[in-house]
């Protein structure tokens, strides 16, 4: 499901198109985690692995009636990238 004003929203702000933030999903590598922090109301999880542009994105999401619903994606930050890369391989 994609909220089409949201999503330009993430272009604008992040440089990342939901079409490509979906395609983490499908990364083998990609690590998900309970994102605790912001799961008032609704429980939300963190992927974060490359995508098919082979950059490395962190993407907020929710899912409902297996449904997977992406709230905000962007490029990992620096300190991101390193525990990735120190806990992905």
């Amino acid at each position: 499901m994609i909220d089409c004003q949201k999503q330009q929203l993430t272009v604008h702000k992040h440089g990342v198109s939901f079409e490509e933030a979906k395609t983490v999903f499908e990364n083998v590598l990609a690590v998900i985690f309970d994102d605790e922090a912001h799961s008032v109301g609704q429980k939300r999880e963190i992927i974060i692995g490359h995508s098919r542009n082979n950059r490395l994105l962190l993407i907020s999401f929710s899912e409902r009636s297996n449904t997977i619903r992406i709230i905000s994606a962007r490029l990992a930050t620096p300190r991101e990238r390193e525990d990735y890369e120190q806990n992905a391989f």
